[in-house]
C-alpha cells in the first residue's frame, strides 16, 4: 500500500459532536495503523453558518482525546504545518475558481442562471408529480462564449453537467460495491454565485491536492458520493478509497440527540470524563476487534484498527456503556493521576483543599474512586467530609431495632472512646475497624448497633462511603464533634 493520507475536514460551525469526532478517530486510527498521516482541513466555505471559536474547539477536542495532527491546521490562530497548505478553504478560492474554468471550457460544468423562484417552482412541481427532486437541466443546453463563462465565476452559480447514462459503481472499503443509476442524478451547484465552492467541489479539489489516499467519512455522504467521482473523473484524476462510516443512534434506534449523547466532545470534557475512556467508548460505536476486548489503550487500538471490522448497520449510543467504561478508566489510575485529575473537580465542588494536608485530599478522592463515573460526581459523594449541616432528622440516628435512650448512651460511649484515641490520615483503617470492634465486644453490643449510628453522626448520610474511612480522613478531632452534635440533636427529641 502507498503512503496512507486521511484527513478530517469538518466545518467550524460549532464545537464538533460525537460523530465527528468519531470519524476523525477513525481516519486516524487507520492512518496510523499503517504508518500514514493524518490530515486537519477546515472546511469554512459556507460562510454564514460559522461560529467563533469553532476552530479551537475542534482543535482542543481532538487533541484532549488524543488525536494528533500531522500536517494541516495546528491552531486557532490559523497556524499550519505541511506542503500543501493553505488548509483552511476560504484560503483557497482561485485554487478553486482556477479548476472551475477548466471544466467550463471542457464542458464538464456550466453556468445557471435559473433564479430561486423557479427552482422553488420545480420543487413543488417534482413532489406534485411524484417525480425524483433535483435540478431539470435548463441550462444545461446554453450556449456560452469564453468570454461569458470567465464572467460567470463569482456571479451565477456553477453546476456540474452529470452523465446522464449507464450506472456509477464505486467499491466502498465497509460496504461493497455500491451502484448508481446515473439518469436519477441531478446537476449539483460546485460553485456559488459569490465564488465560493461548495462541499462537492472543494472536498474532491483538496482531497486530490493534498494527495489523501482514504476518504473516511459518515454514511450519509453515500449519496454523494457519484458526483464526487464524476467530477474525479472529469478532471481525469484518481479517486481515493471510500470508506463511510455507519451513523449513530440512540437508545431504541431513535435518532440521536442531547438525551442519548449529542453533545459535543468538549461537554463531556466539562462533566469529568477521562478522555481514555470517551476514546474507547466512540472506537466501540462501529467498530470490534473480533473479540471480548472491550478495553484498549491507544497503542492497542492503533495495533488492531482495521476497516474490515466496522459494522455496516447503525451504532448505538449506550450511556451506561460509556458511565462503565469511564468508571473503569477512573477506578484504575495511579494515586497520583487520580489526585491530579480530581483536584480541580475537589475545587469546583466548594472543598477548602487549603486545609487539607495531601494525604487527606487522596484519601478524600479514593473515596470517590470506587463510586463515580466522571469527575464532576466527586463532590456529590464526598462533599459530607466538609459540609457543616448538621442532620436534618436526628431520628435516623436510631438503628432500627434500637431507641433513642439507648442511641444517646451508645454515642456518648464512642465518645469516650475517640477521646482516648488520637486518630488522623496516618492511622490505617484497619487499626481504626479493630478500635472500635474491640471496643464494641467489651460493651456487648451487636455490630449494627455501633455501626449506624457511629456512620450516620460523622456522615449526616443514611447511605455514605466507608465510616471507618472517613474518620481517618476527618480524624479524632472532627470526629467527636460530630458525635456531640449527634448526641445532643437526639437528646432534644428525648426532651421533647
Amino acid at each position: 500500500m502507498n503512503l496512507v493520507r486521511t484527513r478530517f475536514a469538518p466545518s467550524p460551525t460549532g464545537a464538533p459532536h460525537i460523530g465527528n469526532i468519531r470519524t476523525a478517530l477513525f481516519a486516524w486510527l487507520f492512518a496510523k495503523h499503517h504508518n500514514g498521516k493524518f490530515v486537519l482541513r477546515i472546511e469554512d466555505t459556507d460562510q454564514a453558518r460559522l461560529k467563533a471559536g469553532s476552530v479551537k474547539a475542534i482543535l482542543e477536542s481532538l487533541l484532549w482525546l488524543g488525536i494528533t495532527i500531522d500536517e494541516g491546521v495546528m491552531s486557532a490562530e490559523g497556524g499550519e504545518t505541511g506542503r500543501y497548505g493553505p488548509y483552511i478553504q476560504s484560503q483557497r478560492l482561485s485554487l478553486y475558481q482556477g479548476h472551475v474554468m477548466k471544466l467550463l471550457e471542457t464542458g464538464a460544468a456550466y453556468p445557471c442562471m435559473c433564479d430561486n423562484a423557479r427552482l422553488e417552482q420545480l420543487k413543488k412541481t417534482q413532489v406534485t408529480q411524484g417525480l425524483p427532486s433535483g435540478y431539470d437541466g435548463k441550462c444545461r443546453t446554453r450556449s456560452w462564449s469564453d468570454e461569458q463563462k470567465k464572467d460567470a465565476i463569482g456571479s451565477l452559480p456553477i453546476r456540474l453537467a452529470m452523465p446522464k447514462e449507464g450506472t456509477l459503481t464505486f467499491e466502498d472499503m465497509i460496504r461493497g460495491n455500491v451502484s448508481f443509476d446515473l439518469s436519477l442524478q441531478d446537476d449539483p451547484i460546485i460553485l456559488k454565485s459569490d465564488g465560493f465552492p461548495t462541499y462537492h467541489l472543494a472536498s474532491v479539489i483538496d482531497d486530490h491536492a493534498m494527495l489523501i489516499s482514504h476518504v473516511i467519512r459518515g454514511e450519509e455522504w453515500i449519496s454523494s458520493t457519484p458526483k464526487h467521482i464524476s467530477l474525479y473523473n472529469a478532471f481525469s484524476w484518481e479517486p481515493p478509497a471510500f470508506a463511510h462510516l455507519p451513523m449513530i443512534l440512540g437508545a431504541g434506534k431513535s435518532k440521536l440527540s442531547k438525551r442519548h449523547g449529542a453533545q459535543s466532545v468538549l461537554d463531556y470534557q466539562k462533566l469529568g470524563y477521562l478522555p481514555d475512556a470517551l476514546r474507547n467508548f466512540l472506537v466501540l460505536l462501529g467498530w470490534n476487534p473480533g473479540t471480548n476486548q472491550e478495553i484498549f489503550s491507544s497503542s492497542e487500538l492503533i495495533e488492531l484498527f482495521s476497516l474490515e471490522r466496522v459494522q455496516k448497520s447503525p451504532a448505538i449510543f449506550n450511556m451506561e456503556k460509556l458511565n462503565w467504561l469511564s468508571h473503569h478508566y477512573i477506578s484504575t489510575l495511579s494515586d497520583t493521576a487520580l489526585l491530579d485529575s480530581a483536584l480541580p473537580w475537589l475545587k469546583k465542588a466548594g472543598c477548602p483543599t487549603d486545609q487539607y494536608s495531601q494525604k487527606q485530599l487522596l484519601l478524600i478522592t479514593k473515596i470517590a474512586q470506587q463510586r463515580i463515573s466522571f469527575l464532576s460526581a466527586i463532590g456529590e459523594e464526598t462533599a459530607y467530609l466538609w459540609d457543616t449541616q448538621p442532620i436534618q432528622d436526628p431520628l435516623i440516628l436510631i438503628e432500627k431495632k434500637s431507641s433513642i435512650e439507648h442511641t444517646v448512651a451508645i454515642l456518648a460511649g464512642l465518645i469516650e472512646l475517640f477521646q482516648n484515641n488520637d486518630i488522623s490520615e496516618n492511622t490505617p483503617c484497619e487499626e481504626i475497624t479493630n478500635i472500635v470492634e474491640q471496643w464494641r465486644e467489651q460493651q456487648g453490643h451487636a455490630r449494627g448497633e455501633i455501626l449506624w449510628p457511629l456512620r450516620v453522626s460523622v456522615t449526616r448520610l443514611k447511605h455514605s462511603p466507608g465510616v471507618y474511612e472517613t474518620i481517618q480522613i476527618i480524624g479524632s478531632k472532627e470526629t467527636i464533634v460530630r458525635l456531640n452534635q449527634a448526641r445532643d440533636l437526639l437528646s432534644s427529641q428525648k426532651q421533647a
